[in-house]
Parts: structure tokens; C-alpha cells; sequence
């Protein structure tokens, strides 16, 4: 064992497999398996079921943090825990300074087919599932305790998993966990919890609509009342993907309908290969099909794709239906759920078809980061980096000096920083709504990046290393242009090594990516949407926080650069 503790919290929804898992990571690991509701048990002299029938859930709950307690000074022990010992502040700092805590996540349908199988242990015996609808109590008390849930170290989705993939997966979390998690031993906090402010929306201050950004960890429980305060009701129809709905569906859809709405879900296939205008006119099948009017509001949660394709639904059924963002990625949060953009891709290059149409309100939960990969995750902090350099210099600073706890997810600085970079992307949108002046700089890497993704038929290059190596590519030609100073290089450069970004076609072939043929990268580059009159314009650096339009870059230089850096 590498890792900075000796022991280790298995917790998640009742069904997940916890006892199971505990006691095979725990032979793995040679060390022993506990499991708090057998310690209540033991101490109580009666079975759960009994100490909730006799004594109510607080005693219950009180046995199960002087268990929790006590098990976080066991040395050498693999704990799993009842669903519901997260919830506990109590049980979540004793964790924190004591051990990693990794989730086990499943949908409810698999939880319940668990429970209900020969050897699990039916919801009718078990206190908060009692009921003639178990999967509806699944479906519910999981979306209501998904943004504690989401504090979780790690979380390991156990779906479609064997036993020894999950077991697998737990180990290596074990032996990989390094000093920063020791080093953060309040992390399993909420923000409020830590004596944190709650903070009020950002304001998009648009030329065609004023509208709030709320970003907050758990913002999502409160997407429907949200929507209210923003003037709409009636029907909600929420535009998702196939990766996303499944995980986050449940969360969006009860607060809809606990705020009044009739909400219902339509799922795309994820991924930018689909951002299609044959993936739009499914979406207008369904949208008939469920006979949708003028008022009935689209919700895209997920990612910029999700986001992209979904408001320019909405911008185009009926001419023009409410719009609202929920993204479920950084870089949908920081980027591209801001400022009205919507588009499909053509064939010939990225975001070719779409139009200028604002949301009525952003709702950014950082707490559903917890669930993406790594890769995804730095694919927007490349979003946010370049925000940084082209616009706010102390926003790098906090970047270079946040990379862990960034990298980590931790609560306050996430949402901190995203917060941050709503506003950045807000005051720009509201002093050139529609991209002809000072937006354009928000493009500093895009120009090539675009290409890459287009020359890789947007299938294996991520929006996030696509731009990073742009910016690599914008920076030299800054360079040698005399415009940008060789300390702003360096500088970029270490910060998107840092993050673990790419800046060449060979970091990027190193990190899975594929051989791109410069030949199709120039070649959309004179599609780019940023070509006027011919002219491709280039996003350059001056300096930190300082960007500049340049129209007079020479084509061979283009040329030159490109080679060098797809080589």
C-alpha cells in the first residue's frame, strides 16, 4: 500500500455491493473488512430493521457515528458502510482525516434487481425502502443524496462490472492515493459547511436577454424552482445524452417535478460525431411526437455538445422555444453554456451551422465533475486556462497555484474557479453579444483547434487538446510575429504540462490521439468561422491578460507552424 492511510470507507446506495466489495479489496489488500451496520448491530443487541422499528431512525443514526468513529481509528481496515453514513457531517469529517473514501455507484434499476435477487437482502426489509413503489424510493432518495454522495473521493460506477473489475478498481484507487488527500482532511465538506457564503448568481447581460448563471455543488436539486423564479412553468422537455441522462436524469427531472413542472427526457447518442443536423431532426421527431408547444421549455443537460445541439433546437422549433442550461462538464460550464452560441457541425468544419439564441438561465453543479473522467475534466480546465491568459492574469496565478486541488475536484476552489470563469465569459457576451469584436479573442487557439478536430472527424481529438495545441501553435506564431514575448511561452507551456494537456501532435499521439494529416488541418482552417473576407484572423497573445486580433498573418507561416507542430 502506497497510499497515505491504512484503511479505507466503502460507502453508496444499499444495494451496491459494499460488504461484498469490502471484503474482497480487503483480502486483496491483506487487511481486515468491517462493516458499520454488523458493528450497530453487535453494540445494539438488535438487527437495523429493529433499531428503526423500536427506536427510530436518529438512534439508528447516532449508533452508526460512534461505529463510523470508532472504525476510523482501525488500522489496516477496508469499512463498508450504510447508504445513508455520507450524509452525516460528522461521519464525513472523521472519514476525511482518516481514510479514502470511495463510492460505489449503480442506476436504481440495477440496485433494485440486487436486492430483490436470492441473496440480497429485499427492499421490504429494509427501513427507507418500505413500500409499494421500491424503485420509485430508490430513484428519489438517490437523486436527493447525490450532491453528498458526489463529496466522495472516488467514485467507481459498478455498472455492467464484474465483482473483480469493481474489487479491481478499488485497489488501484487505494495504492494511487498520494499525500494530497491527508493534506485536505475537511474535503468531504460542503462549501456551507465550511462556513461558506451562499453566493448569488452571475448576470449575463446580453444585448437580446438578461438572464442568471447560478453555479453552486447541488445547484442541479434546484433546477425546477430555478426555472420558476425565471418566469417559466408548465411542460419541461430535457435534452440529454446517453452517457448523461442515466447519471444525472433522475436529479433534473425530480426537482422539475417537484417545482410543478411536466418533465420528460429524450437522450442523443453522446459524443461530437453526433452534433449533426441529423441528430437535430430526431430530436424534432420526439419533440412532435410528444406534441410540444411554443412554451415548453428545453433543458440541455450535458456536456457542449448536448448544449450546442439543444439550443439550436430550441432556437429553431417553432421558432424559438425557452432554453435552459444544466451542463455536466467543465468545459459546457465554463464556455460554452454562456453566451447564446448553438450550432451542429458540418462535415467541413465545426460549428458551421447555428445561431445566436440565449438561455433563460445557466445552472452550473459542480458536483456532477465528480462523475467524469480525468480526460474530461482537464479538457475544460484547458477552457478555463485560456480565459485566464486572454483576460485575467489573477485567474492564472490561482490556476498555477490550484492545479491539485483543482485536479482533486475540491468543493470550494471548484466552484470558485467556475464561478469565476462564468463571469469572465459574462462580461464579454455582454459587451459583444454577437462575436464581432472583443468576443473574437475568446477564440485565442480555436482557429487551429477547430481544424484538428475537423481534420479528425471529430472523433479521437478532444475539444480541450485540440485547443490546447492551438494555443501552442498561436503562441509561436505570436512569437515569431515579435507580438508575443517568449516569458508568456514558457509560461503557457508549463501550465498546460501541468494540467496534463497536450501542445504537439506528438504529446497528443502519446496520449492515445492519432497521426493528423496537416494537409485537412490547413485545409479547414480556411473554413474557419473566423475568416472574413478571405482572411483568416488570428488570436494572439501580448501578454498575460492581454489578447489582440491579428489579420496579416502570413499563410506560409500558417503552414510552417502547423507542420512543426503536428510533426
Amino acid at each position: 500500500m502506497t497510499g497515505p492511510y491504512r484503511r479505507v470507507f466503502l460507502t453508496g446506495f444499499s444495494g451496491g455491493g459494499k460488504s461484498t466489495v469490502a471484503a474482497l479489496v480487503a483480502q486483496a489488500l491483506g487487511w481486515q473488512a468491517l462493516d458499520t451496520d454488523r458493528l450497530i448491530e453487535v453494540a445494539a443487541g438488535a438487527s437495523v430493521a429493529e433499531i428503526f422499528a423500536h427506536d427510530g431512525e436518529a438512534r439508528f443514526r447516532d449508533l452508526e457515528r460512534e461505529v463510523v468513529a470508532a472504525a476510523a481509528r482501525e488500522e489496516g481496515a477496508v469499512i463498508a458502510t450504510g447508504g445513508g453514513a455520507l450524509l452525516s457531517p460528522e461521519n464525513r469529517r472523521a472519514m476525511g482525516d482518516a481514510a479514502l473514501v470511495v463510492l460505489l455507484d449503480a442506476r436504481p434499476q440495477s440496485i433494485l434487481a440486487r436486492l430483490s435477487a436470492p441473496s440480497g437482502t429485499p427492499p421490504s426489509e429494509r427501513p427507507l425502502l418500505a413500500g409499494d413503489d421500491p424503485l420509485a424510493r430508490i430513484v428519489e432518495l438517490k437523486a436527493r443524496r447525490q450532491r453528498v454522495y458526489a463529496l466522495a473521493d472516488v467514485i467507481v460506477d459498478t455498472e455492467g462490472r464484474t465483482a473483480a473489475e469493481v474489487v479491481a478498481a478499488v485497489v488501484e484507487a487505494a495504492r494511487a492515493a498520494g499525500p494530497w488527500f491527508a493534506a485536505h482532511p475537511e474535503r468531504l465538506l460542503l462549501p456551507e459547511e465550511r462556513g461558506a457564503p451562499p453566493d448569488g448568481p452571475v448576470w449575463v447581460e446580453a444585448a437580446s436577454r438578461r438572464y442568471p448563471a447560478h453555479v453552486g455543488w447541488g445547484a442541479l436539486d434546484h433546477l425546477g424552482e430555478l426555472m420558476r423564479e425565471a418566469g417559466l412553468s408548465g411542460v419541461a422537455r430535457v435534452i440529454s445524452d446517453t452517457e448523461v441522462l442515466p447519471r444525472h436524469g433522475d436529479r433534473a427531472l425530480l426537482s422539475l417535478r417537484e417545482a410543478g413542472f411536466h418533465a420528460d427526457a429524450f437522450a442523443i447518442p453522446a459524443g461530437e460525431a453526433n452534433k449533426t443536423l441529423e441528430t437535430v431532426a430526431m430530436v424534432y421527431d420526439w419533440l412532435v411526437s410528444q406534441r410540444a408547444e411554443r412554451g415548453d421549455a428545453i433543458v440541455a443537460l450535458g456536456g457542449g455538445v448536448v448544449g450546442d445541439l439543444a439550443g439550436f433546437v430550441a432556437a429553431t422549433y417553432l421558432r424559438g422555444v425557452p432554453f435552459v442550461q444544466a451542463p455536466a462538464s467543465f468545459l459546457a460550464m465554463v464556455d460554452a453554456s454562456i453566451g447564446g452560441k448553438t450550432a451542429v457541425d458540418h462535415r467541413q468544419g465545426k460549428n458551421l451551422v447555428g445561431a445566436f439564441y440565449q438561455p433563460r438561465l445557466v445552472v452550473d453543479d459542480v458536483s456532477l465533475l465528480k462523475t467524469l473522467p480525468r480526460r474530461v475534466l482537464v479538457e475544460g480546465c484547458a477552457e478555463a486556462i485560456k480565459h485566464a491568459l486572454i483576460l485575467d492574469p489573477q485567474l492564472l496565478d490561482d490556476m498555477e497555484a490550484g492545479a491539485d486541488d483543482l485536479l482533486h475536484l475540491e468543493p470550494s476552489l471548484t466552484v470558485d474557479i467556475v464561478r469565476r470563469n462564468v463571469a469572465i465569459k459574462a462580461a464579454v457576451v455582454a459587451e459583444d453579444e454577437r462575436d464581432t469584436g472583443r468576443r473574437a479573442t475568446l477564440n485565442y487557439g480555436h482557429t487551429l483547434g477547430h481544424a484538428l478536430e475537423a481534420a479528425a472527424g471529430y472523433a479521437g481529438v478532444s475539444h480541450g487538446a485540440a485547443d490546447a495545441i492551438g494555443m501552442s501553435a498561436a503562441a509561436e506564431i505570436g512569437r515569431r510575429l515579435g507580438v508575443t514575448p517568449e516569458r508568456v511561452i514558457k509560461r503557457q507551456r508549463a501550465v498546460f504540462e501541468r494540467y496534463g494537456l497536450p501542445i504537439s501532435g506528438a504529446a497528443l499521439r502519446a496520449q492515445g490521439g492519432p497521426q493528423l494529416d496537416p494537409e485537412r488541418v490547413l485545409a479547414a482552417i480556411a473554413l474557419d468561422k473566423k475568416v472574413a473576407q478571405g482572411v483568416v484572423r488570428w488570436v494572439l497573445l501580448e501578454d498575460i491578460g492581454r489578447a489582440v486580433l491579428r489579420s496579416d498573418v502570413p499563410p506560409e507561416l500558417v503552414r510552417e507552424i502547423a507542420l512543426e507542430v503536428l510533426a
